[in-house]
């Protein structure tokens, strides 16, 4: 599961503002955000969580039952 969101408003911070920050297009933090991605770069990750003042475990979970369904 990808928590982008709940990060997001933890922060008060717009998708459109963290995308700006990152330097990616808000369509490729959208498909990050839906758990769409098949993947994602550790250099997004860093700056994901650099700007976010975060973890990675805070933004992606694991759970079993979700990758049945991939």
């Amino acid at each position: 599961m990808v928590n982008i969101d709940v990060m997001l408003a933890t922060r008060k911070m717009r998708s459109k503002d963290l995308a700006e920050k990152i330097g990616i297009t808000t369509a490729n933090l959208s498909i990050l955000k839906s758990g769409k991605a098949k993947a994602i770069r550790f250099s997004t990750l860093e700056a994901i969580c650099k700007e976010l003042d975060c973890q990675p475990s805070d933004i992606l979970e694991y759970s079993s039952d979700i990758s049945k369904d991939i």
